[in-house]
């Protein structure tokens, strides 16, 4: 990428001192914060996922910002919410066939503690560190709602190391206390601006489960403890900041910043809340993966050019009060429309969806009263494989701030430090997952020789025991673009890649990742590669080369394989954007035959989902009928939850599908998802009375008795 702006030598840098990211580590893409899967009773995501976690979260948001291209390369800011933040179970049951694993708890404090790395290795943090480096001005404070792990999983640590490269100097304030504002003012005025992001996941939904309920701690904070972020984190800060800097630029970026650039559903308060531009006083947001349109933000900015005048940068929102200068756009309904009428909302979202594709995306705006307008600039376009090593080479400390030693370090670390983000963007387009507003749906992807040099630096860290946890992104076996037509045209306007059917001109093939998966199990010191991001099993299924299957069931999965049906009813699989139910079936099968030519006895644990819109009563005996057939009771079920930014989330406040326009059914009421997540956990006796009161609901009170097909038994007379 090229840079804009004066270089400081390396020298004078080096001198002071899921989620739980389940995901890759590297930047942009999985800072996955972790990929926790959120099983929103209890919260965990591989180092995010999304995802604190009261259990695990599992996509989570892998956090960062994305942002525009424009002439030359700039830098940037990742992380994604493969924001599937849904809700989780936790209930142990029995398992006959050991396939029913529990997502593992969370630790408060990871265990070992890596290696304390020398501050001096770190960007500044305090007035003092700066001046280490010779620096009486930062240009650029970032302040975040994450602790600083300066790790390419953690959208802060991308960013700001992008900054840098460019020549700029940038102080992390990470955690303020949001009831001071002195705790903003830790470096001063900033030359150019401040950056402000909620961290690797949405503050909502690290703070809350699907239920409503707090969660009892945050992967991101140093030993895990909750309460050190407030929430709508990116409003408060914002705010802070400008009770003290009335005119200092604010650009704001990263997951909760992107998905809540326009007027958005908020789940939490249960009512549409405006572009997070009007709420936060902020000037300008960098959304999606932001790499290249920070740096040119900030060079913008370095230029003199007024923070007001900064309206021509793909990847990011401004406000203006004149549509004078604005051309070639797309009027959205008006704040006041879509607080008069839900349906409206609808049809906003579908144009934005519409439009969420760097090469025919046009630009939006959305009206607002007293004259005020939020305009969408198109997105940017996916870096380039030389310009994702260029990011994934910058030189992160990979550890946590050494001030949070004490504290245990950052528990998000754990999952993600000896992970390998290969991939970004996700052509699957799941209905619940916001990665299409975030990253997009064109893959990109590093280059063996890029992830090939990270792993042998991890290799090489004293902590590394020879497991290589997860190489992967969005979807673990997307290493390319779906079709060529993508790169020319972008993505198709109204057809999907992969539902209801593959789409004739997709590329189906694995054997670039197979390659790769070979080379880094040959890196001396690697006992094991593991893939953990998830695969998309009905790519799988369309691979008429058996190789990756074969060579995955060989060498890539420690006794359980981890996929996400999510559901068994057609319906709700189409309402989802997943495939029919008929697809998994035959994964399963071309899944256990190779396991059987191998003679290991490897399982399929698969992630449920219950009470998605589509989802009545019906559907969800279906499901419970289905996991009976299993003989286990699955504990990766999560419930809907609807995060900012997905159709899914739409379908549930407008209570139609906007592709459609047509109704569709949701389970909305804590009761009517209680029934709905006890049919499957049915055997749990906890559920007797919720899982009896949803059999007689449905008229199927043939599954209550003593036959084999039944449910649960009739309560015995006293």
């Amino acid at each position: 990428m090229k840079h804009n702006g004066k270089r400081h030598s390396q020298h004078e840098h080096a001198n002071p001192s899921q989620r739980d990211g389940r995901r890759s580590s590297r930047s942009g893409q999985r800072p996955r914060s972790g990929d926790l899967r959120d099983s929103q009773d209890e919260s965990h995501r591989s180092g995010d996922h999304d995802r604190g976690r009261d259990r695990t979260q599992r996509d989570r948001d892998r956090t960062g910002n994305r942002a525009t291209q424009r002439d030359r390369d700039r830098s940037g800011n990742r992380a994604s919410q493969r924001n599937r933040n849904r809700a989780g179970s936790g209930n142990r049951a029995r398992k006959p066939q050991a396939a029913a694993a529990q997502c593992p708890k969370q630790p408060a404090k990871p265990q070992p503690v890596p290696h304390t790395r020398d501050e001096s290795e770190f960007l500044p943090m305090t007035m003092e560190a700066a001046r280490a480096r010779g620096w009486d001005q930062v240009d650029f404070v970032y302040v975040c709602g994450d602790a600083y792990v300066d790790h390419p999983s953690f959208g802060m640590a991308i960013i700001t190391r992008v900054l840098e490269h460019a020549g700029y100097k940038v102080g992390i304030i990470a955690q303020p206390d949001w009831r001071d504002p002195a705790s903003v003012s830790v470096f001063g005025e900033p030359r150019l601006g401040f950056m402000v992001s909620s961290g690797n996941m949405d503050s909502m939904v690290n703070h809350y489960t699907v239920a409503k309920k707090k969660r009892h701690n945050d992967a991101f904070t140093p030993g895990g403890e909750f309460g050190h972020r407030p929430n709508h984190a990116v409003v408060v800060y914002s705010n802070l900041i400008r009770q003290t800097y009335k005119t200092t630029p604010i650009i704001l970026g990263g997951v909760e910043a992107s998905l809540r650039r326009l007027a958005h559903y908020d789940y939490w308060s249960d009512k549409m809340k405006r572009s997070i531009l009007m709420d936060s006083g902020a000037d300008i947001i960098s959304y999606g993966m932001g790499e290249r349109s920070i740096v040119e933000i900030a060079d913008a900015l370095a230029s003199g050019l007024s923070v007001r005048d900064i309206t021509f940068i793909d990847g990011t929102v401004f406000r203006t009060d004149s549509l004078d200068e604005v051309y070639d756009y797309e009027l959205l309904p008006s704040w006041d429309d879509l607080q008069a009428d839900k349906l409206n909302y609808a049809r906003s979202f579908k144009v934005q969806y519409e439009n969420a594709d760097p090469i025919r995306g046009r630009r939006l705006v959305e009206p607002y009263p007293n004259h005020q307008f939020a305009v969408q600039n198109p997105p940017t376009l996916p870096l380039t494989t030389a310009e994702m090593d260029e990011v994934y080479a910058l030189p992160y400390a990979r550890a946590w701030h050494p001030s949070y030693d004490d504290a245990g370090g950052v528990p998000a670390l754990a999952e993600v430090k000896f992970s390998l983000a290969s991939n970004r963007g996700c052509f699957g387009e799941c209905s619940f997952c916001a990665l299409t507003f975030h990253q997009g749906r064109i893959v990109s992807a590093r280059s063996h020789e890029s992830i090939l040099a990270e792993a042998r630096d991890m290799i090489a860290d004293p902590d590394f025991k020879g497991y290589i946890h997860d190489v992967g992104g969005p979807t673990a076996d997307f290493r390319a673009p779906a079709c060529d037509k993508q790169l020319k045209a972008g993505a198709c306007k109204h057809r999907r890649c992969m539902t209801p059917h593959i789409c004739p001109r997709m590329k189906v093939d694995h054997s670039d990742l197979v390659s790769l998966l070979r080379k880094l199990r040959a890196l001396p010191g690697v006992k094991k590669v593991f893939l953990r991001s998830g695969i998309r099993f009905d790519y799988v299924v369309a691979d008429s080369d058996p190789t990756f299957m074969r060579e995955l069931c060989r060498h890539h999965i420690s006794g359980q394989l981890r996929v996400a049906p999510e559901h068994v009813s057609d319906a709700v699989l189409a309402a989802m954007g997943k495939p029919e139910n008929s697809v998994y079936q035959e994964f399963i099968s071309l899944y256990e035959r190779e396991n059987a030519k191998t003679g290991k006895k490897q399982f399929v644990v698969p992630y449920l989902m219950s009470s998605h819109p589509g989802s009545t009563l019906k559907e969800a005996v279906e499901l419970a009928e289905y996991c009976r057939d299993l003989g286990y009771m699955p504990e990766q079920v999560q419930d809907f939850y609807p995060t900012p930014s997905t159709i899914s989330t739409c379908m549930y406040y407008t209570g139609v599908d906007p592709r459609t326009m047509e109704p569709i059914y949701t389970p909305k009421s804590a009761h009517d998802k209680a029934m709905q997540r006890a049919l499957i956990q049915y055997r749990d006796p906890k559920n007797y009375d919720l899982v009896v009161e949803a059999l007689r609901r449905a008229g199927r009170t043939d599954l209550i008795g003593f036959g084999k097909n039944c449910l649960v038994r009739p309560r015995k007379k006293k």
